[in-house]
């Protein structure tokens, strides 16, 4: 375990060290974040803020991870899906700077791009010989899905890495929320690797390099964390968020626990479902159900302080996820029947 927290530690050195140089390189090539007109009128001092800092987590977490991982390919996926959803965020992030926008790339391109990333995620699964059956706890069952399970592969990725894009409108709020969900699955990855066996030379290392990887962007994001709390000296753009995003899909994906997602990342689902049902009622009753959204920016118009409402949105996440663990821990055999083979 000394591993674990050996990466965490490293990465949080490094991306603390490494902040004002690269906060000051992004304000001396003006790569300021553009805000939305039609948000809330408190950004609006928030124009030209240093923005794709995700880039402080990216690499800060890497090097811990490649140093101190056993490159199984559990863990090597989840990093490259990382990756892969960093380079999508980072293209969105250049070309909002580029074009001096609010808006980068478009929704479309995004999904076609992760669609991509399931494509590659799906080969792994394929040749891991996985399981294409969803577990639910609780109920224990274990519902297959056939082919259908690479359509949830999709739906897991692009949901969480939108999610977590949709969540990243103040201060602090998506990296806490996302250092929170990590924090669940590096200990889920731990009881994991610790439940496999008492013998060292036959425990889970998949589960291991995932919680090696989980502590490497936690202590990535922590050390971002000290420059974006209020008032953010940088914002992570989606560079960070989709980087966060993808790799809690990840997690879910190669620790079997996909259903799990929607309590780990359930804040990412609030924000997102706010969106939705905030379209959805306003083109179907000219109404809207919020005052604006996502829904933090509902909170904002109701004069709650950006402290409020991400201290409060942590302590939902945090409660969320002490039951994502809680299921874990009681229905481990059903989410990985294979360290129950012997």
């Amino acid at each position: 375990m000394e591993r674990v927290l050996a990466a965490g530690l490293l990465a949080m050195v490094i991306s603390i060290l490494v902040g004002p140089k690269f906060i000051d390189f992004l304000r001396r090539n003006e790569f300021g974040q553009m805000i939305r007109e039609e948000g809330p009128a408190g950004h609006a001092v928030k124009q030209g803020t240093p923005t794709g800092g995700g880039l402080m987590i990216v690499v800060s977490m890497t090097v811990p991870f490649l140093a101190l991982s056993h490159w199984t390919a559990e863990g090597l996926t989840v990093f490259g899906v990382t990756m892969a959803c960093a380079a999508i965020g980072f293209a969105d992030d250049y070309i909002k700077v580029h074009h001096r926008r609010s808006l980068g790339l478009s929704g479309r391109w995004k999904l076609l791009f992760i669609a991509g990333i399931t494509v590659g995620v799906g080969l792994v699964v394929q040749d891991l010989d996985f399981d294409t059956a969803v577990y639910v706890p609780v109920v224990d069952w274990r519902i297959q899905l056939a082919f259908t399970f690479y359509v949830l592969l999709f739906l897991i990725l692009a949901g969480a890495a939108n999610g977590a894009n949709l969540t990243d409108g103040i201060d602090g709020l998506a990296v806490g929320v996302g250092i929170i969900a990590l924090l669940t699955f590096a200990a889920m990855n731990v009881f994991t690797y610790i439940r496999s066996s008492q013998v060292a030379a036959v425990q889970d290392l998949a589960a291991l390099d995932q919680a090696i990887l989980g502590a490497s962007l936690i202590g990535g994001a922590i050390g971002f964390l000290w420059y974006n709390a209020f008032p953010a000296e940088v914002f992570m753009g989606d560079t960070g968020s989709m980087a966060i995003g993808g790799a809690l899909g990840g997690f879910a994906i190669m620790s079997h626990s996909e259903l799990l997602l929607i309590l780990i990342g359930g804040i990412f689902v609030i924000e997102a479902l706010s969106v939705i049902l905030q379209v959805v009622s306003y083109k179907r009753w000219g109404r809207r159900i919020f005052l604006m959204t996502p829904i933090h920016h509902h909170f904002e118009m109701k004069a709650w302080s950006e402290t409020k409402i991400m201290v409060r949105f942590w302590i939902m996440a945090a409660i969320l996820c002490a039951g994502a663990f809680a299921l874990y821990y009681q229905y481990l055999r059903g989410f990985r029947p294979d360290l129950f083979t012997s």
